[in-house]
């Protein structure tokens, strides 16, 4: 037995984002009713693919890609002619693609597009490498260190060329350092872009870290895994590493004499296969307390040599009264973020953006050997990380939500993630004539149409999303909306025929006559912009997209309210509202007249109705006929003159003078 062992696990061991985002894909569609299968092993590991397997996955090549059957992309990637491929074959595609490693394939595809050729960091034989290579259009070629870097430029005679540098997302980080170097001298004119993934690099630091302070490293892994293999390569250079597969494979004679163990594992290594081991371990020393590695406690307390534009850690020790953060960055330093340095947001104070206790990431603006004194910047390091949000949103069709902090010539400036986002005037609002500075300090939502890597520089659309959501609003619409649906609105604009209601992507007309029962002169006599609604739908179009609506309820219809109070042979009291050639207008109530002709206005011949009667006279009438179809009112004033009085009348209408005879 191993006794008196100290046992140190590195705390980032195990599946990385890519990985588990493509395991958790597959287990997913376990429940699927198709057939499914993945475009060779979805992770470098044995235990995982023989359970998927077990579980009905099967790991295929592409010649075996069937008709119907859903194929999963593992997390390397593949080439375009790939995709083409299961299309033809009618297989459903399901990319399960690392997003870092789809960021590569965009990079190689538009600079190769362009007649520039491509160099790749990593082995030409791996999946990843493979998958690259598939979207390079013009020449490309692989380097695994400087040596075969230097004769590849010489060779193809890259030094007059444009050229883009990428590497495999799990090449060694030292050895990409070192290549970079060399690649500045002999192509001044590169484009360089470190892909190796975030958690890769901190991986492989950690695990450098861990092996200069143990006996022995336990990698635990795949033997087929290229960034399992590189974590051994680096452990090897410090101490004993031991590559396991699972717990089973451990041997006691390799850890003979060793008083501390690290244990660290790729990122196709599952959780479960990680702790078997530690716990088998653990057995094998009587450890009975679990050790969890933490690599900033082992980093060294000393005058570290730090450099101008260098990523560091640092731990918030205090904020003073002008907004100064100072920050413990893990050396004999000391460390300051100028207020300026810590957001581009002048609403938020130092205190919204960090307390004491916090970690936070920081870039080094400036060192000073002499006094100690390093000034650190995170709003760079926001930047950076937001830029790549703004990468990852151009790339996935995704919007992002920023605030308007400039109007400037041509456009606004619209800050998210950190990140100034340039909108051209023509893509910040829904009309060319709206005025920009109604913008300004205001939240937007909008797309990413531009991304300019090499300059940091991205154009963005606040109409291009209201487009899509109006679009997609409009189709929404129109599958559920019908004739007699009562909905509420919004009255965008006021014309001399109308009103146009918003109804939440799509306006529909109002027309004058819709708008209210009651007489008016304009439309706006009854409705102004930015109104609330409620319309009632009288037409819809779908071919043309138009859209009838009505305002007018039937319960105010005047027509209807006259009908439920007046009937024929009623004495009714009216008013005068206009006089015409053959008799008079009268209302009865609002917005329904009747007709006293003039025959019915007195008890004698009438030639002028303005002799008797002007507007505004207050006068009885007999209700003598209701045309419910023509909604016409018949009154007499004459039927209720006295009998004799009436008689004489008639006898009076029918006499004629002779001269009319």
């Amino acid at each position: 037995m191993l006794t008196k062992c100290k046992i140190s696990v590195a705390k980032t061991a195990g599946f990385c984002f890519g990985v588990d985002n493509a395991i958790k894909i597959v287990y997913n569609k376990l429940n699927s009713r198709h057939n499914v299968a993945t475009l060779g092993p979805i992770i470098h590991n044995p235990n995982v693919v023989a359970d998927l397997e077990q579980k009905g996955v099967k790991a295929i090549d592409i010649t075996q890609a069937q008709k119907g059957q859903t194929v999963i992309i593992r997390s390397h990637g593949v080439g375009r002619a790939v995709y083409d491929e299961l299309e033809a074959a009618g297989a459903q595609i399901v990319d399960a693609t690392c997003p870092f490693v789809s960021r590569i394939h965009k990079l190689v595809s538009e600079h190769s597009r362009k007649g520039g050729a491509v160099l790749i960091a990593g082995d030409p034989s791996h999946p990843e490498v493979e998958g690259i290579m598939g979207h390079c259009e013009g020449d490309v070629y692989t380097f695994g260190s400087e040596g075969e870097l230097e004769s590849t430029i010489r060779a193809n005679r890259l030094s007059d060329r444009e050229v883009l540098i990428v590497s495999q997302t799990t090449f060694n980080k030292g050895v990409f350092e070192r290549c970079q170097s060399l690649a500045h001298k002999l192509l001044p004119k590169a484009e360089i872009c470190d892909t190796i993934c975030n958690a890769t690099a901190k991986r492989q630091q950690e695990a450098r870290e861990l092996a200069k302070d143990s006996d022995v490293m336990i990698i635990v892994g795949g033997r087929h895994s290229s960034n399992t293999l590189k974590l051994c390569d680096v452990c090897r250079e410090f101490c004993k590493t031991v590559l396991v597969e699972t717990a089973v494979e451990l041997d006691f004679a390799d850890f003979e004499g060793a008083q501390k163990i690290g244990i660290s594992a790729g990122a196709s290594t599952p959780a479960y296969i990680i702790k078997e081991v530690q716990q088998t371990m653990s057995e094998m020393t009587k450890t009975t307390e679990e050790e969890v590695f933490n690599f900033e406690e082992e980093l060294e307390k000393t005058l570290k040599k730090i450099h101008k534009g260098q990523r560091v850690e640092g731990y918030i020790i205090g904020i003073d009264a002008n907004g100064e953060v100072k920050v413990d960055i893990g050396t004999k330093h000391t460390g300051y973020i100028p207020a300026g340095e810590l957001t581009d947001d002048p609403t938020l104070k130092p205190e919204d953006i960090v307390k004491p206790g916090d970690t936070v990431e920081l870039i080094v603006l400036t060192t000073s050997d002499t006094d100690g004194i390093v000034t650190l910047s995170k709003k760079k390091v926001d930047a950076a990380k937001g830029f790549e949000k703004i990468i990852e949103a151009k790339e996935n069709d995704t919007a992002l939500t920023g605030v308007v902090t400039n109007v400037i010539k041509g456009g606004v400036l619209v800050t998210a993630n950190g990140v100034k986002v340039f909108i051209p005037a023509s893509q910040a609002t829904a009309r060319r004539d709206d005025d920009l500075n109604e913008l300004l300090k205001k939240t937007v939502d909008f797309k990413i149409l531009e991304v300019n890597e090499g300059k940091q520089r991205a154009v963005g659309s606040i109409r291009a999303l209201l487009k899509e959501q109006r679009a997609a609003a409009q189709a929404e619409f129109f599958e559920k909306a019908e004739a007699g649906q009562v909905i509420e609105g919004v009255v965008k604009s006021v014309t001399d025929y109308g009103a146009f209601v918003d109804l939440g992507g799509i306006d529909g007309l109002v027309r004058r006559a819709d708008l209210t029962w009651n007489r008016i002169k304009h439309p706006s006599d009854v409705v102004a912009v930015g109104d609330k609604v409620e319309v009632t739908i009288k037409d819809i179009d779908k071919e043309t997209g138009k859209v009838s609506l009505t305002m007018k309820k039937d319960s105010d219809n005047p027509w209807n309210v006259f009908k439920s109070k007046y009937e024929e042979g009623q004495v009714v009291d009216a008013k005068i509202v206009s006089i015409t050639s053959f008799g008079a207008f009268a209302q009865i109530i609002e917005n329904v007249d009747g007709l006293i002709h003039i025959s019915q206005i007195a008890n004698k011949r009438v030639d002028n109705v303005a002799d008797i009667l002007k507007v505004g006279d207050q006068v009885q009438a007999k209700i003598i006929e209701i045309n419910d179809e023509a909604n016409r009112i018949s009154l007499s004033i004459r039927a209720l003159l006295p009998e004799g009085e009436e008689e004489e009348a008639e006898a009076a209408d029918t006499e004629a003078p002779e001269d009319e005879e």
